[in-house]
């Protein structure tokens, strides 16, 4: 594999990959729910680009979560909140919506964080 493609796609811990890549398979199952209970037919461009969109967002969904936690992370520290559990949920999911929409968006900024960190690590 190429060293850039291993570097940035292979930064991340492979439980946090698959954790998050399971999480991320929600929204495409929502999706396939409500094509097939809908009482219209979608045209074949629609659910083309439906299926591309998914299966693109959703490999890069972790890259993507990966940079809202950092984002985070940063701004709130090692502080802890005490919260409705409810609301957190809501709130959670809704992050997790998100991030998977907008994976095509954030995700190359994980992946070029990961390649800059990784390519310094291994070049100490």
């Amino acid at each position: 594999m190429h060293p850039i493609i291993e570097r940035s796609f292979g930064g991340l811990n492979r439980a946090y990959y698959i954790r998050n890549f399971l999480f991320g398979l929600i929204f495409p199952a929502m999706i396939y729910f409500v094509f097939s209970h809908g009482k219209g037919a979608a045209s074949f461009g629609l659910v083309a680009f439906v299926i591309c969109f998914s299966i693109l967002n959703t490999f890069l969904y972790p890259y993507s979560r990966f940079v809202y936690e950092s984002v985070v992370d940063y701004i709130v520290g090692r502080n802890v909140f005490f919260v409705n559990a409810i609301m957190m949920l809501v709130v959670k999911i809704m992050t997790m919506f998100i991030c998977w929409y907008l994976a095509i968006l954030i995700a190359p900024l994980g992946l070029a964080y990961l390649l800059l960190r990784n390519r310094a690590s291994t070049a100490a």
